[in-house]
């Protein structure tokens, strides 16, 4: 059985970090065939490429970002040791690997998440936050013990994968002072012309979103699409469109972002996952999640 050599390993981590190999020769007073050297021996004893040159740095292959979250977490817990050894330190709180769909906003994804920071027993949240069928991948090889998002594992992923509902909520429509103003009067007919900022084709919200324009008759004027919630909401703060929220966030949108509710589709329901790799969730705070979102979140 062949057994992973953490001093190539290191030298890796440390060349990640800094960027260049020149600078990790610095820090590590040593040269740079030497340093070369170990990570050649690391990637032939993976069996793939960890950099790829990019101008005068070295750019992290997916095989090599991947890597480097490993190394980030064996080195870490490595220091922690040294700590606890020698200073008698408490031991470190219990991990949460969350995984957040890049669809699911911001502000679901805290009010989700803040149950979990309050259990008896400390909990160290550790966050990432991209495309679904990335996260699903990583949840799979148990990278993630939960995925957060706003519509179940697409069977089409191949994953042994679990989705449990935690709830449902509607949209509201909100917009600055001026367009609320403007277009709140005679809603939903309101909308029909109005400027409007829109998700990006293929997301949950969008299809529910186009379904519901053809439904109610409106056509709205389409100012931007977004596959970025976040940078939707800001275009929609300085006067770029009407734009829709989850409505269970409507306070906490209309407080942080200065908009103000055009109106509501009660119909229009947005459902929300916790995805796990067992069919029994298990895992305290993943427990303590879905207990808060299916009694306080999403109570209608």
């Amino acid at each position: 059985m062949r057994r992973l050599n953490y001093h190539h390993l290191f030298f890796f981590w440390t060349v990640a970090h800094e960027g260049t190999v020149a600078r990790a020769c610095a820090r590590l007073h040593l040269t740079q065939p030497t340093i070369s050297g170990h990570l050649r021996a690391l990637e032939k004893a993976l069996g793939h490429r960890l950099f790829a040159r990019s101008g005068r740095t070295l750019a992290l292959t997916a095989t090599g970002r991947e890597a480097f979250r490993y190394a980030e977490e064996i080195f870490t817990l490595g220091r922690e040791l040294e700590q606890v050894v020698r200073d008698g330190r408490p031991e470190r709180p219990a991990r949460l690997l969350i995984g957040v769909a890049d669809t699911l906003p911001k502000e679901v994804a805290y009010r989700l998440v803040e149950p979990a920071l309050h259990l008896p027993e400390p909990v160290q949240v550790v966050c990432d936050h991209g495309p679904p069928h990335e996260l699903l991948a990583r949840l799979a090889v148990h990278a993630l013990d939960v995925i957060l998002a706003d519509a179940p594992a697409s069977p089409a992923a191949k994953v042994r994968a679990f989705s449990h509902l935690l709830g449902e909520c509607g949209l509201s429509f909100v917009g600055t002072p001026e367009l609320a103003a403007a277009h709140g009067p005679g809603f939903p007919k309101s909308l029909d012309g109005a400027p409007f900022l829109l998700p990006a084709e293929g997301t949950t919200m969008r299809r529910s979103l186009d379904r519901w324009f053809d439904a109610n008759g409106v056509r709205p004027r389409v100012r931007g699409e977004f596959s970025d919630v976040g940078l939707l909401k800001v275009f929609g703060q300085n006067g770029g469109g009407v734009f829709a929220i989850r409505t269970a966030v409507e306070a906490e949108t209309e407080q942080q972002y200065g908009v103000r509710l055009v109106g509501r589709a009660e119909s229009l329901r947005e459902r929300f996952y916790a995805i796990t790799a067992e069919r029994r969730v298990k895992h305290p705070a993943v427990l303590a999640i879905t207990a808060a979102a299916r009694e306080r979140l999403f109570v209608s």
